[in-house]
């Protein structure tokens, strides 16, 4: 079947897909096309080997941001939605200098213990950022029409759409992001760094622009999510939630720019349809660790390698490949 075709009938199903939806799953549905952007951005990181776990605080940073222009400057919404993510990279940016003179295991408690200064930071701190309580009563995304549709946003189906634009063209960017030189260089970075300065690249200004770049498109992912919900708070960007986009990445695997996707939508299906309808939504802990724990020991490549396997056993022309030795 022609790409053309397929991706035609993907776009199709994902446009009709919230109308055979009940109103609480379109809820689910907008939270996890912003997971998505989450996730994915997380991956772009993980290009150049360092795996952080400030990245839910940084859309932390993006939602406070947004909230705040829109709350105590009068900005339009999405204009700050867009100076969230600015925001949120520049943060990235001043936490490079600390954490990036350490590596690995030392990066990851690094990027801890930053994440938690920002968010007691948050929690002491009533002016601005609201205390314990957060920011109520944030500024919606303004109703408008294209002509054939009238976006109302308090409504869940319209918020999807918006938020599936925004969404589809950040991933456009970040593919794209990996596919130029400079994602190469990320890879160098990665599996390759005494070489690569050996061969003069920075390998510490390509870590932090990796950083930045990740954590725009996490504020970004964290504005949309502010001015869906309307309120915010501390224990919103709290690690609970970076554990789970570390289970959707691990799951989904890296190795590929969709698979941290198909894990966080794999998982969220599991989560919110399999374990709510069992009424066992509470052990969303225990069953997303025993099936990291699973993947690790018995799918070490994620459930992207079951698509490769899937998609390298056929021809281009849809037939099964042949072997050399036929």
């Amino acid at each position: 079947m022609p790409k053309f075709l397929i991706w035609t009938a993907a776009l199709a199903a994902l446009v009709a897909l919230p109308h055979g939806l009940s109103f609480s799953q379109q809820e689910i549905l907008v939270f996890l096309t912003i997971n998505v952007l989450l996730v994915a951005s997380y991956r772009l990181l993980t290009l150049t080997g360092e795996w952080s776990l400030a990245h839910v605080v940084i859309m932390g940073v993006g939602a406070y941001s947004s909230a705040l222009l829109t709350k105590k400057l009068g900005v339009y919404v999405p204009v700050s939605m867009l100076l969230g993510g600015v925001i949120a990279a520049l943060i990235a940016v001043l936490l490079s200098f600390p954490l990036f003179r350490m590596k690995g295991f030392y990066f990851l408690i690094g990027s801890f213990a930053a994440g938690e200064i920002i968010r007691l930071l948050w929690k002491r701190f009533r002016d601005p950022f609201g205390g314990a309580k957060g920011i109520k009563g944030i500024d919606p995304m303004p109703d408008f029409s294209i002509g054939f549709y009238k976006f109302d946003f308090f409504e869940p189906t319209s918020y999807y759409y918006f938020a599936g634009v925004i969404v589809a063209f950040c991933l456009w960017i970040l593919w794209r992001i990996e596919k130029s030189p400079v994602g190469l260089t990320f890879h160098a970075v990665h599996w390759q760094d005494k070489l690569a300065q050996a061969s003069g690249v920075n390998v510490r200004a390509y870590r932090t622009l990796a950083f930045a770049i990740a954590s725009g498109f996490a504020g970004i992912s964290g504005a949309l999510l502010a001015h869906y919900v309307g309120t915010i708070n501390p224990n919103a960007f709290d690690i609970d939630l970076m554990v789970f986009v570390l289970t959707w990445a691990i799951v989904g695997g890296t190795a590929t720019f969709y698979g941290p996707i198909l894990g966080c939508v794999v998982l969220t299906v599991l989560n919110e349809i399999v374990l709510r309808e069992l009424g066992l939504e509470q052990m969303r802990p225990l069953v997303y660790g025993a099936i990291m724990i699973l993947s690790i020991l018995f799918l070490p490549n994620g459930l992207e390698s079951i698509v490769q396997k899937f998609t390298q056993r056929r021809a281009p022309d849809g037939a099964p490949e042949r072997s050399p030795a036929e």
